[in-house]
């Protein structure tokens, strides 16, 4: 499927992209056992052979690395060097995989049933897959895929099998060991166990880096993590945590292998099946723990249709070439390999970049399914026009036929049937989230609960006016965040051009200067919500001014930036985009103006914004329900910390109390809510 075709010279990301073959549709029609027990010998790196757990364990803790840093603690902590030896075996027992490959045909059965159940279809891009072989054989290699499933890493070992390539260790968070059975059946399918946090703990660092590194420099298999470190709960893609990053770079930097290969994977669920979970988790209501008897009581989730998989396959990266005149890597040589060191300023940013380019290579192979751009219209109609019961279905249809070519334009990666009637794409796709919705004489509306409008009985035993209007807004937030999480994926594809839009709406005037000044206030506010670059502030006007001259939305001379008779319906769709946002971090800022007294701690702040906004959304002060997410809010207050808006108190009784630089915020407020949606822009005469 060709993108946006005519600007693939502007941006190298744009390209054409592969086509996709469905996995599922031969597991429809033979045996889920014989595939589970077929022959499975994957190609490894140079053809070494596969290593086992015991023998990896024994290398680690005999290394150069582990032997010094051992000596360390035992150095600081007075323990005899032997103790601290048993304390990182220790850990090297809690963290290590053990591949059995009896485990992985059992998935391979199971799980072949499971999707067959829940989804549509698993479509693969298959030169994706020849790419990645190729890179398995000749370099060390790192699957990267995005993070927005439990299901996630179940799907990638799945379609490895699958093609036949070698299984990948998965770097997995520490809840899921706490799942008796499960945790264990992860270990022996290749999931390697690591803490959330192990802050200054040199020894756990130590043991953790040193058991990757053998992994990948080896080439006994693929290292498999997620760059963004965690879920996302709102299904936009997250800062990149750089931990696992710079142990993967380690051994190239070092000079320990040629080169490394980094694979960004873009996996893209039509239906999320945590949707409703999510948004729940977002509004307060604590998650469930990690357990087994909750994985079956997702029973229920077994009769639903979760519609199709999308996974893409990047172009391998070459660690190598990102690092061409970045890096000098002669400073390693200047102690033995083996002694730990903080990496310098320019290896911390090269790492940095490097991160953001990988999420940024996840979020332009994402496929957008047409559901994500009805989600976003039918959000900005709900906003809009609060008191009117929905939006016409053919309205809607006129809308998102429009959305679809501008996104398009915009090299959206779109999966919309063309050679089918659009009234029929909107109708199949409403029906796939009718849970969200409420249909009714030919208008569509977001539900006012979960569960599609049907259970509007306030519960049994309760008479039907008993629900406080907390709990109405409440039931009412969790839609609209389900519906957001759709619109979310496709911001990364609009999120330059809308701030463009917003800073034209903002500014004090159209010139140029004042209106790029304005676009780079919002793009440093809002950096810690989308995946912008760092540094990056004139590429992206750039492409903002690129993409909104191209489709005619604006004219730009050397002076002026000046929106056409035509554009004024684009804008007003890209400021929406962006309003809920803008609206979150005015309403946060009010609160610290208002409400926040001394002693606020960094723990009280959500539930105490929280209970800030629900004040004023009651009373009709605030037009965004979304900016009740606790995602957003905790956003907002990092974008605050980083500004220097809000410091953090250090050597507190209490941990973290906040303190609030008045007169800052208040400016804030006043740059994001003063000027914004008042000012037209002037209408370029054409």
């Amino acid at each position: 499927m060709a993108s946006g075709g005519g600007y693939s010279h502007r941006d190298p990301m744009l390209k054409k992209r592969d086509d996709f073959e469905d996995i599922l549709e031969e597991r429809r029609s033979s045996s889920d056992l014989r595939y589970a027990l077929r022959c499975y010998a994957p190609v490894l790196y140079k053809g070494v052979t596969p290593c086992k757990a015991g023998e990896l364990k024994s290398l680690v803790l005999h290394s150069d690395q582990l032997r010094y840093v051992v000596h360390q603690v035992s150095k600081e902590t007075g323990m005899t060097p032997h103790e601290v030896h048993g304390e990182a075996s220790d850990i090297l027992e809690e963290m290590a995989h053990r591949l059995q490959l009896s485990t992985v045909r059992f998935f391979a059965f199971a799980l072949s049933k499971l999707f067959k159940t829940l989804f549509r279809s698993i479509c693969v891009n298959e030169e994706g897959i020849q790419r990645l072989q190729q890179a398995i054989h000749e370099h060390p290699v790192v699957l990267l895929p995005s993070h927005r499933s439990y299901m996630d890493f179940l799907l990638m070992s799945y379609i490895l099998y699958t093609y036949d390539l070698a299984l990948p260790v998965i770097a997995a968070g520490m809840d899921f060991m706490s799942m008796k059975f499960v945790g264990e059946m992860l270990r022996m399918s290749g999931a390697f166990f690591i803490r959330r946090s192990f802050g200054g703990d040199k020894l756990y660092w130590a043991v953790f880096s040193e058991y990757v590194k053998t992994i990948l420099k080896n080439g006994f298999a693929p290292v498999e993590f997620f760059l963004e470190g965690t879920r996302s709960r709102t299904c936009k893609s997250l800062t990149p945590k750089l931990g696992l990053m710079s142990i993967v770079m380690d051994p190239f930097l070092k000079g320990e292998v040629f080169d490394v290969s980094l694979v960004p994977v873009s996996i893209s669920y039509e239906r999320i099946l945590e949707e409703a979970l999510y948004a729940r988790e977002m509004l307060g209501v604590p998650k469930p723990k990690e357990s087994t008897s909750g994985l079956f009581k997702a029973r229920k989730v077994l009769s639903e249709d979760y519609g199709s998989i999308h996974v893409y396959f990047g172009q391998p990266v070459s660690v190598r070439s990102l690092a061409q005149g970045r890096v000098d890597r002669g400073q390693f040589n200047l102690i033995p390999r083996h002694v730990p060191r903080r990496p310098g300023d320019d290896v911390h940013s090269f790492v940095n970049d490097s991160a953001y380019r990988l999420v940024r290579a996840q979020e332009e192979n994402m496929v957008l399914k047409p559901w994500v751009l009805l989600a976003t219209l039918l959000l900005q109609n709900h906003h809009q026009n609060q008191n009117q019961a929905g939006v016409a279905l053919d309205e809607l249809t006129e809308q998102a036929v429009w959305l679809r070519d501008v996104s398009r334009q915009y090299g959206a990666f779109l999966h919309w049937p063309d050679h089918v009637p659009p009234s029929e794409v909107v109708s199949s796709s409403l029906s796939l989230h009718r849970g969200l919705l409420r249909i009714s004489e030919g208008r569509v509306q977001l539900a006012s609960e979960q569960g599609g409008g049907e259970g509007e009985e306030a519960g049994p035993g309760r008479p039907r006016g008993a629900v406080t209007p907390e709990e109405e807004l409440l039931s009412r937030a969790v839609v609209v965040l389900s519906c957001a999480s759709y619109r979310n994926q496709a911001l990364h594809v609009f999120v330059r051009p809308a701030l463009l839009a917003a800073a034209v709406h903002a500014a004090a005037s159209n010139h140029k200067q004042e209106v790029y000044n304005t676009f780079s206030f919002l793009r440093n506010m809002l950096c810690n919500e989308f995946i912008l670059v760092p540094g990056a502030t004139v590429q992206d006007f750039e492409e903002a001014c690129y993409l909104l001259v191209k489709t005619g939305a604006m004219q730009i001379n050397q002076q002026e930036v000046l929106v056409t008779e035509r554009g004024h319906r684009t804008l007003a769709f890209l400021t929406g985009l962006l309003d809920p946002f803008l609206q979150g971090y005015q309403v946060v800022c009010r609160f610290l103006c208002e409400e926040a007294t001394d002693g606020l701690t960094e723990k009280h702040f959500i539930p105490a914004v929280r209970k800030f906004i629900v004040k004023h959304l009651l009373t009709g002060r605030l037009k965004y329900t979304e900016v009740l997410s606790s995602d957003l809010q905790k956003n907002i207050l990092a974008a605050l910390l980083r500004l220097g808006a809000v410091r953090k108190l250090k050597g507190e009784a209490e941990q973290g109390t906040l303190k609030v630089n008045e007169v800052m915020v208040n400016s804030l407020e006043d740059t994001l809510g003063g000027k914004l949606p008042t000012q037209k822009a002037v209408v370029a005469r054409l």
